[in-house]
C-alpha cells in the first residue's frame, strides 16, 4: 500500500484544489498515467502517478482544496489483497489523508504544512463538472453557478460561450414584472457567497510571492554578452529549405539546445540552492517561460534538453505551448526545471534581465535578434546580433563561472550543425 498525495507543483505552491478524478476504486494504473486534475494558481495541472498498482481508496472528493502533502488516494500493489485500511471506520480513514507528506529534496527548506482533516472518503468519485479554466474564471466573475450550465464542448465540457449564455439567461430572469412580497413567515434569504477571486489576480499574487522571495533571499549578479547569429541563421535557413513547412525549425530551438550544451560545460549553474548549499543536478531540465494571453507566465520543464535533437525540441514546443495556454499541463512538467530560459525577442525586447526562480540558481534571458554594427578582423559590417544575459545566484557561483557559461553559449551557437 502507498499513498498518492497532493504534489508540490512549484516551490510557491502551498495548496491545490482537486478538480477531477480520472480513476475510481479498483482501476489499475501504471507509471505515467494521468489520474487526477488539480487546479493551482498557474492553471489546471494533469497529475501523473509514479508507480504501478490498483486504486484502493479515494480519500478526497472533487472540488476540495487541500494542502500540499495531503493523501488523496491509496494505491495497492498489483496482486496484493485489499488492505485493512479499506475497512477502517470513517474517522480513522480520514486521519490517513491528514498525514503530512515527506517532501522531495526540491521542496526542502520550506516549512512543512500540516494539513487539516479532510472529508471522509467516498466509495466512488463524484461526477465533476468539466469546465475550461477560462470558463471557471468567467463564471466566478459573473457569479454563474457552473452546476446549472449545460456544456457544449468535448465530452460536455463547459466553455466560455456556455457561461456567457448562462449569464445572459440569468440576467434576463432577474428582471421582475412586479416587486415580490414575502409573507411574514418566509424564511430569511440565503446568504450570498462572494465570487471566487479572479484567476489572473491569483496568478499575479503567486508570481509576486515567488519573485519577492527571490529578491529577498538570492544575491543576484548579472552578466551580458552579444552573440553574432550569422552562422546559426544561415545554417537554419539552409536546413529549413530541405524541410516541409510543418517540419521547419525555429531559432528558439537552437537557443534552447545551446543553453543545454553550455550547462554541460558549466554544470555549476544547473541545480538548486537548498539547505544553504548548492545541490547540483545531473539531468538538465530547462524551464521555458511561456506568456499567457490573459497575462502571467507559466514555466514548463523541457526534460533532458541536452539529449534531445532539434526536431525533438521543436516537437516539445509544438505540444506544450498550446497546452500551457489552455491550462492543461502535466505535473511532471511543472516541478523540476533546473534552470529557466526566458525569451522576449518576439515582443521586440532586446535585453532581458530576469529574476531567478528559487530554488534554481540561474536564469538565462534572450532578446530580439537585431541588425547591429559588428567589427571582426578589422572589418566593420552589419550582423544579426542576439543579446544574452545571465542572472545567477552569487552563493552558488561567481562572475568567472558565469562568464564561462556565456562564452560556451556563444561557442555552441557558432557551430549550429553540431547542436
Amino acid at each position: 500500500m502507498s499513498e498518492f498525495r497532493m504534489p508540490s507543483l512549484g516551490t510557491d505552491m502551498e495548496a491545490g484544489t482537486l478538480i477531477e478524478w480520472k480513476v475510481k476504486p479498483g482501476d489499475r494504473v501504471k507509471r505515467g498515467d494521468i489520474i487526477a486534475d488539480v487546479e493551482t494558481d498557474k492553471g489546471i495541472i494533469e497529475v501523473e502517478v509514479f508507480e504501478d498498482g490498483v486504486i484502493d481508496q479515494i480519500l478526497v472528493a472533487p472540488d476540495t482544496t487541500v494542502p500540499v502533502g495531503t493523501a488523496l488516494a491509496v494505491i495497492r500493489t498489483l496482486g496484493a489483497p485489499a488492505g485493512p485500511s479499506a475497512e477502517l471506520p470513517v474517522a480513522e480513514r480520514s486521519s490517513i489523508a491528514a498525514e503530512p507528506q515527506v517532501q522531495p529534496r526540491l521542496e526542502a527548506g520550506r516549512p512543512a504544512i500540516q494539513p487539516p482533516p479532510v472529508a471522509p472518503p467516498m466509495a466512488a468519485p463524484a461526477r465533476r463538472l468539466r469546465a475550461s479554466p477560462l470558463a471557471r474564471k468567467l463564471a466566478a466573475e459573473l457569479g454563474v453557478d457552473l452546476r446549472n450550465v449545460q456544456g457544449t464542448g468535448p465530452d460536455g465540457a463547459i466553455e466560455r460561450a456556455d457561461v456567457e449564455r448562462a449569464a445572459a439567461a440569468m440576467k434576463a430572469a432577474e428582471k421582475p414584472t412586479a416587486a415580490p412580497v414575502s409573507p411574514p413567515s418566509a424564511a430569511p434569504p440565503a446568504e450570498v457567497k462572494p465570487a471566487a477571486p479572479d484567476f489572473q489576480a491569483r496568478m499575479r499574487r503567486a508570481i509576486a510571492a515567488a519573485m519577492a522571495r527571490s529578491n529577498r533571499e538570492i544575491p543576484h549578479y548579472y552578466l551580458e554578452t552579444r552573440i553574432d547569429m550569422s552562422r546559426a541563421l544561415r545554417w537554419l535557413e539552409a536546413e529549413n529549405q530541405k524541410r516541409s513547412i510543418k517540419e521547419r525549425l525555429l531559432p528558439v530551438v537552437l537557443l534552447i539546445k545551446a543553453v543545454a550544451r553550455a550547462l554541460g560545460d558549466v554544470p555549476d549553474l544547473n541545480g538548486y540552492w537548498i539547505d544553504d548549499r548548492l545541490q547540483l543536478q545531473e539531468a538538465i531540465h530547462i524551464g521555458f517561460a511561456i506568456a499567457l494571453r490573459q497575462g502571467g507566465l507559466v514555466i514548463p520543464a523541457i526534460h533532458h534538453a541536452d539529449l534531445k535533437s532539434l526536431d525533438e525540441l521543436m516537437a516539445v514546443l509544438h505540444d506544450v505551448i498550446p497546452r500551457v495556454r489552455a491550462g492543461r499541463l502535466r505535473s511532471s512538467e511543472v516541478a523540476d526545471a533546473t534552470i529557466t530560459v526566458t525569451n522576449l525577442g518576439d515582443l521586440g525586447v532586446e535585453v532581458v534581465y530576469g529574476v531567478i526562480y528559487p530554488p534554481q540558481v540561474a536564469l538565462v534571458g534572450l532578446g530580439k535578434i537585431t541588425e547591429q554594427p559588428w567589427a571582426e578582423n578589422g572589418m566593420l559590417g552589419i550582423r544579426p546580433i542576439l543579446t544574452a544575459t545571465l542572472a545567477a545566484d552569487h552563493r552558488a557561483t561567481d562572475g568567472h563561472r558565469g562568464g564561462q557559461f556565456l562564452e560556451s553559449l556563444n561557442r555552441h551557437l557558432q557551430e549550429p550543425a553540431k547542436l
